[in-house]
C-alpha cells in the first residue's frame, strides 16, 4: 500500500515539474525566437533602406545602384529584388530570392516552403521632392535562424530530461523519506489493533459464557432483567465479532510469505452455496450458481473462504425479499473469474470508490441497516490483495451490485492426496 502511494507521490512530483520546466523551456523559446527575428526584421530593412538610397531614377526609369557588394549578399545567405511602380521586376542580386508574389501592400513577407525566406519590403522615395519611385524587397534565408532554434530546442530538451532524471532520483529518495515515518505509525497502529484484539478475546468470551449461563437459567429473573442480558449477550456478540475480524485484517496485512496451497475453488463456492441456502430460503430470495468445473487457484483455503463468504453475506444481507443471488465462476485463459450479482439496494455510483473503506458505510445504501461490523469488504480487498487477485465492484441504485474477483488459475495436471474435507473445502492436491 505505501509503495504505491510513494509511487504515486514520486510520478505526481515528476509531472508537476515537467509541466514547470516545459512552461518555462517554452517561454524561453517563445522569447528567444521572437528576438532573432526582430533583429532579422531590423538587419532586413536597414539593407533595404540602403539599397533604396543608391537606385537612381534617369529618364524616367529607375536604375540600380552600382555600389552594391554583391558577395557580401552572397555570403550572408541575403538578397535585394527592386521593382517599379507597376510592381514590376526590374533587378535582383544575391542568392536567397523570394519567390513570393511581389505585393506593395505587405511590408513583410515569408515565404514557408524550402528554403525557408524572410522579405522586408520598402518604397523607393525621390530625395528632391519625395516623389515614390518604385520599390525594394530586402531578403534573408531563415536557415541560419532555424538551425538556431533547433540547438535551442535541443538544449531545452536535454535539460529537461536530465532535471526530470536528477529530480526523480533525488524524489525516490525523498519520498521514502517522507514515507517512512508514516509506515512506521501505521505498522504501529496495525500492531497496536492486533494485540488489542487479541487481548478483548479472554473477556468477551468470558463475558458471553456468563451471560449465556445467565440467561439459560433465567427462572429467578425479572423480565426486565432477562432483556437486560439479552442486550448484553447481543452487544458482546458484536464486539467479538468485530475483535475477529480486527485480528483477521492485522494478520492478512502482517502475513508477508503465506503459506499457498492448491485449492479448488469450484468446491469452495458449492459448499458456500449450500451452507447459505437456508439463510436465503428464510429471506425468500432465489441463491444460484453457475461454476466452472475443477477450477484451482494457488492460496490459502481458510482466507478464500472468508473472501466469498463475505461477498455472499453482504449480497444477501441487501437484498431485499424475492430478490436473487447469483454466484458466476468463470474461466477465459488462465484468469478465473468470480462474479457476485444481488438485485439489492444497489450503491450510488460517487460512493463506489469507498466501498472497501474499513468501517465505512454509505448514507443512502446502508447506514439504515443493520447489523454487521462494517469491515466485510475491507477484509475481502485484504484477502484477495494478499493473493494477488482484485477485486472490483459495480452497482446501480435499485437495480443492485456486483462484486468480481479476478484471480489467476493455476497450470497443470491437480491430482488428489486425500478426499476433501466437507466443513472447509480444504483440497488436499498437488500439481504434477
Amino acid at each position: 500500500m505505501f509503495k504505491q502511494i510513494q509511487n504515486r507521490l514520486l510520478i505526481s512530483y515528476l509531472i508537476v515539474l515537467a509541466s514547470i520546466l516545459g512552461t518555462f523551456a517554452l517561454a524561453v523559446r517563445l522569447v528567444y525566437a521572437h528576438s532573432l527575428k526582430q533583429q532579422l526584421t531590423d538587419e532586413l530593412t536597414t539593407l533595404g533602406q540602403g539599397a533604396a538610397t543608391s537606385a537612381e531614377f534617369n529618364h524616367g526609369q529607375l536604375e540600380v545602384g552600382k555600389d552594391i557588394p554583391v558577395k557580401d549578399l552572397i555570403a550572408r545567405g541575403q538578397a535585394l529584388q527592386w521593382f517599379d511602380l507597376q510592381e514590376q521586376l526590374i533587378a535582383q542580386q544575391g542568392k536567397a530570392i523570394s519567390t513570393l508574389p511581389f505585393s506593395s501592400r505587405e511590408a513583410l513577407q515569408v515565404q514557408l516552403s524550402k528554403p525557408r525566406i524572410q522579405s522586408v519590403t520598402l518604397p523607393i522615395v525621390s530625395g528632391d521632392d519625395h516623389r515614390k519611385l518604385g520599390y525594394v524587397r530586402a531578403s534573408q534565408s531563415l536557415e541560419e535562424l532555424d538551425e538556431n532554434l533547433r540547438k535551442l530546442d535541443w538544449g531545452l530538451g536535454s535539460g529537461i530530461v536530465m532535471a526530470l532524471i536528477l529530480s526523480g532520483i533525488g524524489g525516490v529518495w525523498l519520498t521514502r523519506q517522507a514515507m517512512y515515518p508514516i509506515e512506521e505509525s501505521f505498522q504501529r497502529l496495525k500492531q497496536f489493533t492486533a494485540d488489542a484484539s487479541h487481548e478483548l478475546r479472554s473477556p468477551l468470551m468470558a463475558i458471553k459464557s456468563n451471560v449465556s449461563v445467565a440467561l439459560k437459567y433465567s427462572d429467578g429473573m425479572r423480565p426486565t432483567d432477562v432483556e437486560k442480558f439479552e442486550a448484553i449477550a447481543s452487544a458482546t456478540h458484536q464486539m467479538t465479532d468485530l475483535t475477529e475480524d480486527l485480528l483477521l485484517l492485522a494478520r492478512t496485512d502482517q502475513a508477508a510469505n503465506p503459506n499457498f496451497q492448491p485449492v479448488n475453488l469450484t468446491a469452495i463456492l458449492e459448499q458456500l452455496v449450500e451452507r447459505y441456502q437456508p439463510q436465503a430460503h428464510a429471506k425468500q430470495i432465489i441463491l444460484h450458481a453457475h461454476l466452472a468445473q475443477s477450477s484451482w487457484v494457488l492460496g490459502d483455503v481458510a482466507q478464500l473462504t472468508r473472501l466469498f463468504t463475505n461477498l455472499i453475506i453482504n449480497a444477501l444481507h441487501y437484498t431485499l425479499a424475492e430478490g436473487r443471488v447469483e454466484i458466476k465462476l468463470s474461466r477465459t485463459g488462465q484468469t478465473l473469474l468470480v462474479d457476485v450479482n444481488d438485485t439489492g439496494i444497489g450503491i450510488a455510483s460517487e460512493n463506489l470508490a469507498r466501498v472497501f473503506d474499513r468501517f465505512w458505510r454509505a448514507d443512502q445504501s446502508r447506514a439504515h441497516w443493520e447489523g454487521g461490523s462494517g469491515l466485510g469488504l475491507a477484509i475481502a480487498r485484504s484477502i484477495a490483495q494478499s493473493h494477488g487477485a482484485t477485486i472490483s465492484v459495480s452497482s446501480q441504485v435499485g437495480a443492485g451490485s456486483c462484486f468480481t474477483v479476478q484471480l489467476t488459475a493455476m497450470t497443470g495436471m491437480v491430482k488428489f492426496v486425500k478426499p476433501p474435507s466437507a466443513n472447509t473445502g480444504d483440497d488436499q492436491a498437488h500439481l504434477t
